[in-house]
């Protein structure tokens, strides 16, 4: 297992070093292959859309379906190349993504306690690990904040050689800072309580399905229709009186995202989880109906 692992990961950083123009060249290659030769999940995508979008006909939908397959080309490009970015000048010369409002998070964590950033798969949520890479004010007036203070929190996969292999590709731009803010979901809420003295960011991905064996979870409108979602990020914010912020990451050119902070609140006791994560599947809702092609509609939101 460790062998195979490190053959694959030499080999994602070899192709990783080559331009990101090369990578998108192969992007509509793929997006092509399994759209329309292997027909990945069409009928899955098509439903998700279908429902997700009840007044769209079937011609827009399918125009939304094609364009999302040309996303999913370009996720899996950009994340293959942001993997080689091991020295973070690379990518902060690139300027692939930037921050229109960071100064909203550092307002919130001067007064609070900690701050919860909850993440979506909307836009390429591959590239949140360069965060602090894409502040792009000069030297002096860039972020204080430090690297293990924000804490990138991420679902298990079911192998673990392609859960070590995501993990240094998703932590390349900081790994040479020894970074350990790096938290499985299901270690969240232990690692929370015990440095809730420290002034932490956590960047959460809260759009997946529950555990099947979860007892934290609730039912939400999303989309037009009742979705289960994890209250995980929420209960911990209500508990410890963090901040909470929407991450909106919009694609407005190939190679150029805007990460925008959306507060939800300053004092998550102030509200309810389950109405934190409302409002927060409402933000991402309105994200969709500007930019519906740039959500993961591969998977089985809706059972």
């Amino acid at each position: 297992m460790k062998i195979m692992t490190k053959l694959v990961q030499g080999f994602l950083r070899a192709v990783s070093a080559l331009p990101l123009g090369f990578h998108y060249a192969w992007s509509g290659v793929f997006a092509w292959l399994v759209r329309d030769v292997l027909h990945y999940r069409r009928d899955v995508v098509m439903i998700n859309l279908s429902r997700a979008f009840p007044d769209k006909k079937y011609k827009e939908l399918r125009r939304i379906s094609d364009a999302f397959y040309k996303h999913f080309g370009e996720i899996l490009a950009e994340a293959i190349w942001f993997g080689g970015c091991r020295n973070p000048e690379r990518l902060h010369k690139k300027r692939l993504v930037e921050y229109t409002n960071l100064d909203a998070v550092e307002a919130a964590l001067a007064v609070s306690p900690g701050v919860v950033v909850l993440n979506s798969h909307f836009g390429n949520w591959e590239l949140t690990g360069g965060c602090l890479t894409y502040d792009y004010r000069p030297e002096s007036e860039r972020s204080k904040i430090d690297v293990n203070d924000i804490i990138a929190v991420y679902k298990p996969l079911s192998s673990k050689m392609w859960d070590e292999i995501m993990r240094v590709n998703r932590c390349a731009p900081v790994l040479r800072d020894g970074y350990t803010g790096y938290v499985s979901s299901l270690n969240l809420l232990r690692f929370a309580l015990s440095h809730k003295e420290d002034k932490k960011i956590y960047i959460i991905p809260a759009d997946q399905c529950p555990y099947r064996n979860s007892t934290v979870n609730d039912v939400v409108d999303f989309m037009h229709q009742p979705t289960r979602t994890m209250l995980g990020g929420a209960s911990i914010a209500h508990k410890l009186h963090y901040s909470v912020f929407y991450m909106s990451l919009t694609p407005v050119t190939r190679g150029h995202y805007e990460w925008t902070f959306k507060e939800i609140c300053r004092d998550a006791s102030a509200m309810t989880p389950h109405s934190i994560m409302q409002e927060y599947y409402n933000l991402l809702q309105a994200d969709l109906e500007k930019h519906p092609e740039n959500y993961l509609w591969t998977h089985k939101r809706w059972k």
